[in-house]
């Protein structure tokens, strides 16, 4: 139970940050900021498969706003919520009296990308007819608004994504097995919330910052709630876990969390990386657990222990003589099996 109780307060650091607005130290997630390091010095499409709510636009814009076209447009399209008898036109554009109500030319979303990026999410619901004319235009390069003659040179690097399963979509003859191909060539998979459970604490750190009154702020989440979020699955993944908190702060009216201000959240009687005691938990507790524990599995290694909690060397110095202060119990808590403080 130990064991778990360090895990959860290591993900907890509430300094850390991620890439590009993601949330999460845990080894998937240290996987992913890799893979998006590497990815955003090309150009090659990429395709980003994950659960909803897993962030996968925050990995497009992490892709682009740390690669070769970050002055350059972003252009998101949703997919799914385009008009279907507009959808070409919204895409490719069109020029005046091209069909009814077109009073005048309109750019389309991948002119509007030129020479930037071109987030296509929810790929899957694109409709069968605009495939081939998708495919057409990333590898020739050039669109044709409707109703027009002329061809348009564009340069778009494409991140499609899409929480469908493509593979199946091209068996079934409703996703072109031309256009999978096209747009996999780098493929990112996200792990859904229930598979890196240990980033849930760091992930409640960071929306009760997010949403906590200013005026009376929430600094601290008692153990029986911390419990609560770490035994659900979460199938709406991160966004579940930050609308469950959202909600939380609009009914708790004290300046700590409590299960009682979760009824959002189902009760699931799980151990599993959960916390033993009713302690209340404060975030800065959290973070100097964290601390402490990263450093007992690095050796004490002070540089290998900063760089798993994704802070800075000055900054650990900095904290760990902050913790010099603590009373004398809490620190032969903290020291390990020689006798020595970590």
């Amino acid at each position: 139970m130990e064991d778990h109780h360090a895990n959860l307060s290591r993900a907890a650091l509430s300094s850390q940050a991620g890439v590009g607005g993601l949330i999460g130290q845990s080894a998937p997630m240290q996987l992913l900021y890799d893979l998006i390091g590497k990815v955003s010095q090309s150009t090659s499409p990429v395709l980003v498969i994950g659960d909803t709510g897993t962030g996968k636009e925050l990995v497009a814009r992490a892709i682009h706003f740390m690669g070769l076209r970050r002055e350059k447009a972003l252009v998101p399209v949703d997919c799914s919520a385009l008009t279907p008898t507009l959808v070409e036109s919204e895409l490719f554009g069109h020029v005046k009296g091209a069909f009814t109500g077109a009073d005048h030319s309109k750019e389309g979303l991948l002119q509007a990308a030129n020479e930037g990026t071109i987030f296509l999410d929810e790929i899957g619901e694109l409709p069968t007819f605009l495939q081939a004319k998708l495919l057409r235009a990333l590898q020739e390069k050039e669109i044709r608004p409707v109703g027009s003659t002329e061809q348009i040179q564009i340069d778009v690097r494409v991140i499609a994504a899409t929480n469908r399963d493509l593979e199946a979509g091209v068996r079934a003859g409703t996703f072109r097995q031309d256009l999978y191909f096209r747009l996999n060539v780098v493929q990112i998979r996200l792990p859904p919330l229930c598979e890196r459970k240990v980033d849930i604490p760091l992930l409640v750190a960071h929306f009760l910052e997010k949403f906590s009154h200013p005026l009376q702020p929430v600094r601290a989440i008692s153990d029986h709630a911390l419990r609560r979020l770490m035994a659900y699955d979460w199938p709406g993944n991160v966004r579940e876990l930050k609308n469950a908190i959202e909600c939380a702060l609009a009914l708790s009216s004290d300046s700590v969390l409590t299960a009682d201000d979760l009824p959002s959240v189902p009760y699931r009687a799980s151990t599993v990386n959960a916390p033993s005691s009713n302690e209340l938990v404060s975030l800065e507790e959290l973070e100097r657990r964290a601390i402490m524990n990263t450093l007992r599995e690095t050796g004490g290694n002070k540089l290998a222990a900063a760089r798993l909690l994704g802070i800075g060397k000055t900054t650990l110095h900095r904290k760990l003589r902050g913790y010099t202060t603590l009373p004398a119990d809490k620190l032969r808590a903290e020291r390990g099996p020689n006798g020595k403080q970590t």
